[in-house]
């Protein structure tokens, strides 16, 4: 064969193996899975491929902000890619649509305008699949609704917020996954008109928040406020200003619900937060976890409560809005409570709790607003008889029930338990089969750590609400690894989340005596009171054997980390999507190894043999200080690149009755309390024998 010859061919073979092949099949993973999603082959369609589209008269092409962001529209049909329609009798629920790729072009018809845009969001998802495995768009056929209507994410900023482009970012995110609500619990975070002493110097306007709320409702998201009222009230009551409407004087918890300047101070919040989000449907009251004095009244908490909830409600339905209120204090209040949490109780036991004491709602059942949403929240024991029980009790009594559960909790650092994967799960399910009208995923900012590390649940939870009880746990984290990050990296092997959590939690208190991390701040002396002993270079041995087990648990901890740093390391190589993710992910390795690290260097120095190993282990202990300024420093650089850190100057912090880390300074200095101070402790321990060694 001579050289031009074997040239040509050796191209055709390299053409050949570089171009997808109708025979040549992708992974496809969607998130949320469709309903009915049929592969019967290989299109001739690549990715790149899709350029034009066309619609039907009087149809509107939704916002897209990904893959699909550029393509042209054409008249002629049989010169585009994708023909877009929209069909109100097609035999789907509302938000649903179909989908059919042919070998040469793709159809989706929506049931209305939010079906249209989700089915286009399915697409963008097989597209990228498609590139990213240099294959062909399979042929399919697709027919998908939602199992529940309203699919909301809470959005608690409270604590702190995050660059205003970030929650852009956030919208086009959920709109890729199907979600179509945000409760957003905005506090101080909404520079209020009426009354302007309540939102903080860095609160968005009321603009800002309509340019928000405008942009997620082009995205089918729908944003309603939460304004906490009754109790929560920390926000508003701790201002001078305000102190007079206190249930109790001494605490800027409660509201009292008797004065009618309370009413006043709310009705004016809400006023702004209804203008702040224009689209919205709800207006949640908050209401939970409150107890009122009565003021020597003779009225009950129920009593007061339902008075309170009374008024609010009606002013949200003068107002266009239903209103939402924490179910749990009438439960608590009647003492059926703690049936819900009960996981051992049978359903038996738990009516029994309930014929015993249902009189006590009963009593006052024409007193519970009908136009309100009673939210039954349980985030850890959502499949007890008991959280069952309650659900039914509403709905029996003909008021409106939906639930809460939760992917983020009192979890610092980054949420535990799968994301609570399976408590997501239960209460969809239930939410499901009792045909409630949605589902709220909480995201709690009590401890603020980084959305981002919320997103594995946020998909989960759109998986579940969507789609319904189809897939297990590891095969929506495998959804998730795909969709988030490459199809490359969706194999078992990148599971590194669920490695992370032991660590995490270990983190939280290792460098503390007890469960402590989140008192730090309420000690006169921490040093010696929550940082943990240290060895006093003198009884060799003996802090090791009192420390035996949390020092195994930190070699083990060491251990983690190094496999997991290993394994981002690699996921940041092949990742082509959320790198950002994955850096925020490798900043919380790097803080939970450093205090493990810290403990054995301090074993070290408590075994040492001779003068040189005490030295060596003396200057390693010298260097913590050194290696953790650095550590923040680069910790900080990256959470700092969507979240603004510091609360503004002056801010006035309120009394923290709940104790959330992320309320105890106005700096980011709450993030590293445990570390500073047992640095402190450190220092004044050992930094005169530090100098003397060296000598």
């Amino acid at each position: 064969m001579s050289f031009k010859s074997f040239f040509v061919v050796f191209s055709l073979a390299f053409l050949m193996a570089c171009t997808p092949s109708p025979e040549k099949s992708g992974v496809f993973q969607l998130l949320p899975q469709p309903q009915q999603f049929e592969i019967t082959g290989n299109s001739r369609l690549k990715y790149s491929d899709i350029q034009n589209y066309t619609l039907a008269e009087g149809v509107n092409l939704p916002v897209r902000t990904g893959i699909l962001k550029d393509i042209s529209p054409v008249n002629d049909q049989t010169q585009a890619q994708i023909i877009c329609n929209l069909d109100s009798s097609l035999n789907v629920k509302a938000e649903g649509y179909r989908l059919e790729i042919s070998a040469n072009q793709i159809s989706i018809t929506g049931k209305d305008q939010a079906g249209l845009m989700y089915g286009l969001m399915t697409l963008e998802q097989l597209m990228e699949d498609a590139k990213e495995q240099n294959v062909n768009l399979p042929l399919c056929s697709i027919t998908d609704f939602p199992m529940l209507a309203f699919r909301a994410v809470h959005l608690d900023i409270k604590h702190h917020r995050e660059k205003k482009e970030y929650y852009y970012s956030l919208l086009d995110k959920l709109q890729k996954y199907k979600i179509n609500g945000i409760i957003a619990e905005v506090e101080d975070k909404l520079k209020y008109v009426r009354q302007p002493e309540v939102g903080s110097a860095d609160a968005f306007t009321i603009e800002e928040w309509i340019d928000i709320s405008n942009y997620a409702r082009e995205r089918n998201i729908e944003i309603s406020p939460l304004v906490q009222g009754l109790g929560h009230a920390s926000f508003i009551l701790k201002h001078d200003i305000y102190k007079n409407l206190r249930d109790d004087p001494e605490s800027d918890w409660a509201f009292n619900p008797l004065d009618s300047g309370t009413y006043q101070v709310q009705f004016d919040l809400y006023k702004d937060a209804i203008e702040a989000t224009p689209h919205g449907k709800y207006l949640h009251v908050g209401g939970d976890e409150v107890h009122t004095t009565g003021r020597n009244s003779g009225k009950s908490s129920l009593e007061l409560q339902l008075m309170w909830l009374d008024k609010v409600s009606k002013f949200a339905e003068e107002n266009g809005r239903i209103p939402i209120f924490w179910d749990d204090m009438p439960l608590k209040e009647a003492g059926v409570y703690r049936s819900i949490y009960n996981t051992d109780l049978t359903r038996v036991e738990v009516d029994s709790i309930w014929k015993e004491n249902e009189h006590k709602l009963l009593e006052f059942l024409d007193r519970f607003p009908k136009n309100c949403i009673y939210m039954r929240w349980n985030y850890d024991a959502s499949q007890s008889e008991g959280n069952a029980k309650a659900m039914e009790w509403f709905m029996d009594h003909g008021l409106q029930v939906m639930g809460a559960t939760a992917g983020q909790t009192r979890w610092v650092l980054m949420p535990q338990e799968e994301s609570n994967m399976n408590n997501i799960r239960i209460f969809a399910a239930a939410s499901i089969k009792n045909n409630l009208n949605g589902l709220l995923l909480t995201l709690w900012d009590d401890d603020s750590p980084h959305f981002e590390l919320y997103m594995r649940g946020i998909l989960a939870f759109a998986e579940l609400t969507w789609t319904g009880d189809k897939r297990d746990n590891a095969e929506i984290k495998s959804a998730y690894r795909q969709r988030e990050f490459s199809s490359t990296l969706a194999g078992n092997e990148y599971g590194f989340i669920d490695q992370l959590e032991s660590p995490v939690a270990f983190w939280k208190n290792a460098l503390l005596k007890g469960n402590r991390r989140n008192n730090l701040k309420t000690k006169e002396n921490p040093l010696d009171q929550l940082v943990i002993d240290l060895p006093n270079g003198e009884n060799k041995g003996e802090w090791t054997s009192k420390y035996t087990e949390r020092l195994e648990q930190a070699a083990q901890v060491l251990q983690a980390c190094d496999s997991v740093d290993l394994i981002i390391q690699k996921m940041k190589t092949q990742a082509i999507r959320n790198q950002y993710t994955l850096e925020v992910y490798e900043q919380v390795n790097h803080l939970v190894r450093f205090s493990s690290n810290a403990l054995l260097i301090l074993k070290a120095y408590d075994n040492a043999s001779n003068d040189q190993e005490k030295l060596v282990a003396l200057e390693q202990l010298d260097k913590l200080s050194e290696d953790f300024i650095s550590l923040r420093k680069e910790f900080e650089e990256v959470y700092g690149q969507t979240r603004v850190l510091s609360k503004p100057e002056g801010y006035m912090l309120d009394q923290d009755h709940h104790v959330h880390m992320a309320n105890q300074s106005v700096s980011f200095d709450w993030q590293f309390n445990a570390e500073t101070l047992f640095l402190e402790k450190l220092e004044k321990v050992y930094g005169d024998e530090v100098i003397l060694e060296r000598k």
